[in-house]
Order: structure tokens, then C-alpha cells, then sequence
């Protein structure tokens, strides 16, 4: 397909020059005009220059700390915080994305993987990119997690398997390049049982590839990764504003191995591909150790010996076998390496085809920036059947050991841990205190039920996480939503034996969320707020000792960041510009401009927790 691109200009085509005397200062060692507080604590990851007062990366800086050095909206005078302005796009879907602020200019994905550029002072739009896809039926819904933006391009990884990148000034088409060759694409139906109340509910999303992530800028190149290609059958709820009705594991030989890929920033010339598959290879492979364990310790209730006799008949599962990656990874440039996590193995739930470890699926791997060479693995869920992805950003902290300071890499799992490694050889360093219930977990489906908690949904999903280093605190957004696990049999012809597959439906009970402050010292919990909805979207901290998130009744929220106390709230009513309140289901960011501190968030809902959807990015500034 011949690639397109529809430019609509809507506004001043250059980059804002009022900003050019604010950005020498920064560089120069910040301006005294915009209080700062300097990154305290041991992290020895250098901030890039002139960030301070702008958010130039999806995790503010490489490390994707989520931690803005401004401290002009602080505890003392949060509560005067109030609404600046309001952007409508025009764009309604599952609104993700984390937007980017360089010189006075916002530039912020929409759902289908629409780009546009925003007057950061005022909202009022610059241009316009509208990414006309090539498959009418997405894999995986709307969703967009955000843009990279460098000097003078802006880069999209779009929902059709594309990486665009376009002008930074105006928003003309640079280059279009497909992250895949070919995509298959299956929906599976047949394999539930007539009388089964699943059937009658109507399908969400298929088999095939498509990228969510925000692209990752590495040295000279552009980092992306698909999604996808971890196969399980999606079912709508049967009520609106409800949440996912449930996911069904079907026997087969869908999708393909998933993979990460680099491409020159300038030509979009592929550098390195990486599946995100281990492929069998002489001494085994995909299959791993068939470890009875997660690797710290908790009993995995395989049936190892029915696996082994299973792993003949299916020696190239790989080939199908998962592996999303569904959020932007860091990158450590003084070793190279890149992070990323990895999502659940294909089929989703159903193992009877795949037995193994299923490597390197639900897992944090490091890649070496320059080849792609996977340096090392920690594979949280060895052989999932729960739909556990390693969902949220990793993140770079460095942490206190008794040993001495260590260069680690973080990550909130959906299972309700935090997990702790040392980036230089993977090796787990702690796992905090859950920071969800945990019941039944790793517990296999039943024919009457068992209820599992964290469910599908996490734990922490694919929100970001906010790090203060000075504080030595990871803030968690996570969702308390158990799941019920069941068996079911689909009888067949006498003398056979009958078609079974798995489900996970949410449990007919109170559903919330959860607000943790996690020691980075140990992994213990310092404080935890309890909300009434399930969180999914995203952390903001501050060095005016502020903690940011936002909910699904499309409320923004100010905690105190040593205790949790709330300092401040708001929710918008339905205006005539906009009748619908979206749920905050995307990470805050900040910024400043000309001494005034921004505080935005897009507010587009969540379809698939159930959230209602709009088309809004609101920003939050004290009153001039």
C-alpha cells in the first residue's frame, strides 16, 4: 500500500522562537527565574541538558524517572491549582498517551496514531498529522502511548505496524516505514460452546500486529516494538461502561514471535530486528529449563512431565509464540543497553501447545544498543497462563545495598510486585512488598472457578511509574480487579474426548485501586492511598513534593509525596465544547513557561476498563 499522509495546517508552521532566551539559560546551568531542585540521592544517570523546565522524553528523561525538577506548584500552594486551558481533538478512543514538550511546543499522539502539535502555553493547535491505516480492523484497539521527538523530527509508532516519522515544524511525511513483513490476522470463534454465556458476547480486536509503544530514541537510532502477537480471544462486556468482559484461551497456532526493532533516525534504515522469542535452537530454546518456580522462589503448579512429553509434537511453538512489547523501554548509554518488557506467550492462557518456559515472554530484557544482541533476561512468569506482561516502562534507578550503591533497572508487575535488578547481569536485587492482594496466584483454571488476584488486568497495567531519587521513592498506580479462572468443555463425539479452553471474566465484586510509595532501599511500602477506581494511566512526581495521577471519573489528583495525604482534586463538568468527561487514563506530565508551571493531562478515557472515552488533553497552571 502506497504510504499516505493528510497535513492539516492549523496554525504557525515554525517552533516557537519566545522560548530560545529560557532554553540558553537552562543549558547554561537553569534560569534563576524558574526554581528548580537539582536530582539528589546516588542515581548517576545525567539529566539531559535544558530539560529541566520542558518534558523532552516519555519518562521526562532516558531513565524514565517521571520526576519533574520544577518546584513553582508545590504542597503550599497546590490547592490554588486551577483549570488554563482545554484542547478537543476530535479524536474519541482509549487515550494514552504521555505528550512531549520541547521549546514552547506540545507534540501529542492520538488514538489511531494521529499526531498533532500545541501551543504548550495556550493548547491552540500548529498542525495537524492524520495517519490514514492500512488495516480497518485493528489487533488491538486505538491506543497510542506517545511520540519521540528529537531536533527536528517527530516519530510515531502507528496502530497498523509503522514507524512514521515526520517533520517536527510543520508535520509533513518524512518517511513510513513497516516494522513487520507480512501480518497475519486470525479471530477464532468456533472453539466456544454454544450454550456458553461467553459466546454470545461480541468479539474485541484479532490476531495480527500493530505498536502502542512510544518510540525510544538510542544514540542514533529509533527503538519500537509490535504488539499483538500474543493471541487470546477478547470479549466486549455486555454493558456499556463496564469493564472487559472477559478473556478466553484458545488451543492453535496463531500469531508470530514477537520482536523489537532499530531504525537510523535519519533514512529509517533497519540497524538490527530482535525477536522477543527464543527459538530452539541444538540445546534446546523457547523451552528453557521447565522451571517449577518463578525464578524467586514461588511455585509455578506446572505439570513438568506432561509439558516434557508435549514439547516433541510442538518443537516450533516459538514460531507462534508472543511476546508484545507494549510500553516504552530506557536506555543507559553508558553500557549500551536498552530495557524493554516483553508481554504474555501465544496462545494466551491455553498452554497445551507451547510447553516450556516460553522464553523471553513476560520478561525485562537488555539489548545491546548497537546490535540488538540480548545481553540478559529475567523472565518474571515462566510459561504464563494468567496474561502477566511485563506491561509497565522499566525504569533506571541506582539503589542502596549493603555491598554499596548498584545501577539497577525497575519494573511494577502485573503479579502486584515491584521487581529490582542489577543492569549489569539481571540479577534480582529485591522484590518490594505487593502492593495489591495477591490470592490463588499462579493457580491453575478450574471447571467450578478459581478466583485470582491480581487478575489479567494487574497488578500495575502498562502505567508508567514516577521515581524521586531524592526520596528514594517508585510511586505504583495499580488496579485491584481478581479475576475468576475457569475451565470449559466443549463436548464432541462419543468416544472422544471433549474440546476444552480457559477463561478469565472480572469477579462479581468491588473493584479499586491502589497509590503505593515503594522504598527503593527495600522494597517496602512507605505509604498507600486506596482509591475507589481501579488506576490505570500513569504517575507524575514533583520536586515541590507532589504526586500526580489521574482517575477514571476524569479526575486529577495532588498527593503529598512523604505521606499520601490528598492536597488537592478536581473533576471537570461537562462544558458545550465538550458534553463528555473522559476518564484520566494517561500519565500527567509538567512543564513551565515563562515562570508559569504546567500541570496536563489528556483525559480520553479507557473503553476496555470500562472508562468513558472523549477527546480531551487538559492542562492545570496557578492563577497569573
Amino acid at each position: 500500500m502506497k504510504p499516505s499522509n493528510r497535513l492539516v495546517r492549523t496554525g504557525p508552521l515554525a517552533l516557537m522562537p519566545r522560548l530560545r532566551f529560557v532554553l540558553i539559560c537552562v543549558a547554561l546551568g537553569g534560569s534563576p527565574a524558574l526554581p528548580t531542585a537539582a536530582a539528589a540521592g546516588t542515581d548517576t544517570e545525567p539529566q539531559e541538558p535544558a530539560a529541566a523546565e520542558q518534558w523532552w522524553w516519555h519518562g521526562h528523561d532516558r531513565r524514565g524517572h517521571r520526576h519533574s525538577p520544577l518546584s513553582l506548584v508545590d504542597r503550599g500552594n497546590v490547592g490554588d491549582l486551577a483549570p488554563a486551558w482545554t484542547f478537543h481533538s476530535g479524536v474519541k478512543g482509549n487515550f494514552q498517551t504521555t505528550p512531549i514538550m520541547r521549546d514552547g511546543v506540545l507534540y501529542v499522539s492520538l488514538p489511531y496514531s494521529h499526531v498533532v502539535a500545541l501551543d504548550a502555553a495556550s493548547g491552540s493547535e500548529l498542525w495537524r498529522y492524520e495517519h490514514e491505516r492500512g488495516e480497518a480492523r485493528l489487533c488491538c484497539g486505538p491506543n497510542n502511548r506517545g511520540v519521540a521527538v528529537d531536533d527536528d523530527t517527530v516519530y510515531v509508532a502507528t496502530v497498523d505496524a509503522r514507524l512514521v516519522a515526520l517533520d517536527r515544524a510543520d508535520g509533513t511525511l518524512r518517511y513510513q516505514r513497516p516494522l513487520v513483513e507480512h501480518d497475519v490476522r486470525t479471530e477464532e470463534t468456533s472453539m466456544l460452546a454454544v450454550d456458553d454465556p461467553l459466546a454470545g458476547l461480541a468479539v474485541s480486536g484479532s490476531t495480527g500486529v500493530g505498536a502502542a509503544m512510544a518510540p525510544l530514541l538510542a544514540e542514533d537510532k529509533v527503538i519500537v516494538g509490535i504488539t499483538g502477537v500474543g493471541y487470546g480471544l477478547h470479549l466486549d462486556a455486555p454493558t456499556a461502561n463496564a469493564p472487559l468482559g472477559a478473556v478466553v484461551g484458545v488451543r492453535g497456532r496463531f500469531g508470530r514471535a514477537g520482536q523489537i526493532s532499530a531504525f537510523e533516525r535519519t533514512t529509517g534504515r533497519l540497524v538490527w530486528q530482535t525477536s522477543t522469542i527464543r527459538p530452539r535452537g541444538p540445546e534446546g530454546g523457547w523451552e528453557g529449563g521447565f522451571r517449577a518456580t518463578t525464578p524467586d522462589g514461588v511455585p509455578l503448579n506446572r505439570n513438568i512431565a506432561q509439558e516434557r512429553e508435549w514439547a516433541a509434537a510442538h518443537r516450533d511453538a516459538w514460531r507462534h509464540g508472543g511476546g508484545s512489547v507494549w510500553s516504552a523501554g530506557a536506555f543507559d548509554a553508558a553500557r549500551g543497553l536498552v530495557f524493554v518488557g516483553t508481554g504474555n506467550p501465544s496462545p494466551q492462557m491455553d498452554d497445551t501447545n507451547r510447553p516450556g518456559d516460553n522464553l523471553y515472554t513476560v520478561s525485562i530484557l537488555a539489548l545491546d544498543v548497537h546490535t540488538g544482541e540480548i545481553r540478559w533476561y529475567y523472565q518474571q512468569v515462566p510459561h504464563d497462563v494468567w496474561g502477566y506482561d511485563a506491561a509497565s516502562p522499566p525504569v533506571l534507578v541506582t539503589i542502596e545495598t549493603a555491598g554499596g550503591p548498584v545501577d539497577a533497572v525497575i519494573q511494577a508487575g502485573k503479579t502486584g510486585w515491584l521487581y529490582a535488578l542489577a543492569r549489569d547481569d539481571g540479577r534480582l536485587l529485591f522484590k518490594s512488598e505487593a502492593f495489591v492482594p495477591q490470592e490463588n496466584l499462579f493457580a491453575r483454571a478450574t471447571p467450578e472457578g478459581t478466583r485470582v488476584a491480581p487478575g489479567a488486568a494487574g497488578g500495575a497495567n502498562w502505567s508508567p511509574i514516577s521515581v524521586d531519587a531524592s526520596r528514594q521513592l517508585a510511586f505504583v498506580a495499580a488496579l485491584h480487579i481478581p479475576t475468576v479462572f475457569r475451565l470449559h468443555e466443549v463436548p464432541v463425539e462419543d468416544g472422544q474426548a471433549p474440546i476444552r479452553y480457559s477463561s478469565l471474566t472480572p469477579a462479581d465484586e468491588p473493584h479499586w485501586g491502589t497509590l503505593s510509595a515503594i522504598s527503593l532501599r527495600d522494597g517496602r511500602i512507605t505509604w498507600q492511598r486506596r482509591t475507589d477506581q481501579p488506576l490505570i494511566g500513569g504517575v507524575l512526581s514533583t520536586a515541590g513534593g507532589l504526586v500526580f495521577f489521574g482517575e477514571g471519573d476524569g479526575s486529577l489528583n495532588a498527593l503529598n509525596s512523604d505521606t499520601g495525604e490528598r492536597l488537592w482534586h478536581h473533576r471537570p463538568r461537562p462544558d458545550a465544547q465538550g458534553p463528555d468527561v473522559g476518564g484520566a487514563n494517561a500519565p500527567p506530565i509538567t512543564y513551565a513557561i515563562d515562570g508559569r508551571q504546567y500541570v496536563v493531562i489528556p483525559a480520553g478515557g479507557n473503553r476496555l476498563f470500562g472508562y468513558p472515552t472523549a477527546d480531551t488533553l487538559r492542562a492545570y497552571a496557578l492563577p497569573r
